[in-house]
């Protein structure tokens, strides 16, 4: 048995998404100065430089300016989980829920909050809830084929890995997740071609050292699974 240590975030093995952008953090344009539109603007230029906590610190003013904006406990979740400070990020996810109960991206935040946390039941259901609202659909699907591969399931890990990539065939993180669930299976070959996948997409570097190391693995060995765990 090889143990993998595989943090999501994002982290990445799972998907944060966040509101109106196809990238991590969502912008908006010229909202005027001082609103909480324009502080969710600054708060998303920092978190996409990294600074997660000042980030944080914006979107809270904004929430103090429009405390009934869903979108910004939804983005300012997502900082905090880049902080490893789940348990905030699942509070705000939750009151985004109670705001706008239709709004996919936190419950899909919110699951991978919760696959961070190891509450992976918990974390199904939020990926069902957002593939029945069907939007980002891939995104969810490839948090609860982790949430799978977590609990032992690898058959419905990789269904999961198969509806995500068929959405979206550049999701690196699908086939991260398929890889090791055909590991489990004993299917050695398609594993191997999914981490080669996965290699070629990914722009995380530790992510593809650990595929390689899988590779490798796995070409010097008749592996016999694999086995997720957290760190």
């Amino acid at each position: 048995m090889s143990r993998l240590s595989v943090r999501r975030i994002l982290a990445v093995t799972g998907v944060i998404v966040l509101v109106l952008g196809a990238g991590l953090f969502a912008a908006c344009s010229g909202p005027p100065e001082g609103s909480a539109e324009w502080y969710f603007d600054q708060a998303y230029k920092l978190a996409k430089a990294g600074d997660y906590q000042e980030a944080v610190d914006i979107y809270t003013e904004a929430i103090r300016i429009e405390p009934a904006m869903a979108k910004l406990y939804v983005n300012r979740g997502a900082a905090y989980a880049y902080l490893e400070k789940f348990d905030l990020a699942i509070a705000d996810c939750t009151k985004a829920i109670s705001l706008d109960p239709k709004l996919a991206l936190a419950y899909i935040n919110r699951a991978y909050a919760y696959n961070s946390t190891g509450n992976y039941e918990q974390a199904i259901k939020d990926s069902d809830k957002a593939i029945d609202l069907g939007k980002n659909v891939a995104d969810a699907y490839v948090n609860r084929a982790y949430s799978y591969l977590q609990l032992g399931d690898a058959t419905r890990a990789v269904a999961d890995c198969n509806e995500a990539i068929e959405l979206n065939p550049n999701l690196a993180t699908a086939y991260f997740h398929r890889g090791f669930a055909l590991e489990n299976l004993g299917k050695k070959e398609e594993a191997i071609a999914d981490f080669n996948t996965f290699i070629q997409l990914s722009n995380n570097p530790a992510l593809v050292e650990k595929a390689r190391q899988e590779i490798q693995k796995l070409t010097q060995s008749g592996a016999t699974g694999a086995v997720y765990s957290k760190p």
